[in-house]
């Protein structure tokens, strides 16, 4: 794909500017990404090792712990790497790389969130079909639907940002390479851009919470037809910590996307970004882990703790 821009370097902005900041900030964000990094690396061992995790619950958590890896090691490093450095640069090349993993990465996580509904779902109101429902076929197929939306997302974007003319300014006001601060800084038309985003979001998005809160409406009216308190308590507690993140992660996103390039406050919208970027990455694990005993157990054998 042609390449007509002029500018080879763009220079990161990052969160703030203020000196006596970026040392709070590096520390902040280091923490971010070392929790980030070992809660899910530490989820994908313990999937691994322990055979009584081998089930579709599972096999998305799995594939979700991946996402999360490749989205926090795709934005933390470089952005530490700005903030302690006083160049604070990107290739163009470098900028594209950036901005297509994060986009396939939001496209795959958005799709399994929705997946991962699905399977609390057949889990909940159909407990005596779940193993034909959630086969292995079943959930190999929907692992690739998965990967193939979550390309076809990113070559989209990254292509059509690609076909963008950036002559300068050539600062990005933002902490990563992300749609809308680059749309605002090209000096050709991002009328495309911006139809392409939009429907992406309606469809994507807006589509996959959509079907989520479907799941779940068929969920808790399945979990208000138990009869015992601690069956109603525990069918709960399976979905609650899922609902959660979901929610604070598709309402974001929406947000973020559903408006056109001139409308964006980047001072606000960085902040927006961080919660779906860095914080949700890192609250999976914990969401996830927090009230299970199946991957405690899985994680004290895989760090041989008694």
């Amino acid at each position: 794909m042609k390449n007509s821009s002029c500018v080879t370097t763009f220079m990161m902005m990052g969160l703030s500017d203020h000196p006596n900041l970026q040392v709070l900030l590096f520390i902040l964000f280091l923490c971010v990404y070392i929790v980030a990094l070992v809660g899910n690396l530490a989820i994908i061992a313990a999937i691994l090792s322990y055979p009584k995790l081998h089930t579709p619950m599972y096999f998305f958590l799995f594939h979700l712990a991946v996402v999360d890896v490749i989205c926090t090691s795709t934005i933390i490093p470089k952005m530490l790497g700005n903030i302690a450095m006083v160049s604070k640069s990107i290739s163009y090349s470098g900028c594209i790389a950036q901005l297509y993993s994060f986009t396939w990465c939001l496209g795959a996580e958005m799709v399994l969130f929705t997946v991962m509904a699905y399977d609390r779902y057949v889990a909940i109101c159909h407990p005596l079909r779940y193993t034909l429902m959630m086969n292995k076929k079943v959930c190999m197929c929907l692992s690739t639907v998965v990967i193939l939306i979550a390309i076809s997302n990113s070559w989209v974007h990254t292509g059509l940002i690609m076909r963008l003319t950036f002559c300068g300014p050539n600062g990005i006001n933002h902490f990563f390479c992300e749609i809308p601060p680059l749309l605002a800084l090209s000096c050709s038309p991002v009328r495309i851009n911006e139809v392409w985003v939009f429907t992406a979001d309606i469809f994507l998005a807006m589509g996959d919470f959509l079907l989520t809160c479907l799941s779940y409406c068929f969920i808790v009216r399945a979990i208000l037809k138990i009869k015992t308190s601690e069956g109603k308590k525990k069918a709960f507690s399976t979905c609650s910590s899922h609902l959660i993140v979901v929610s604070l992660y598709y309402s974001t996103v929406i947000y973020t996307y559903i408006r056109p390039a001139s409308s964006y406050s980047f001072e606000r919208d960085k902040v927006v970004a961080a919660l779906y970027t860095l914080v949700t990455p890192t609250l999976n694990p914990i969401v996830y882990t927090l009230r299970n005993k199946d991957v405690k157990t899985a994680l004290k054998k895989v760090f041989f703790i008694t």
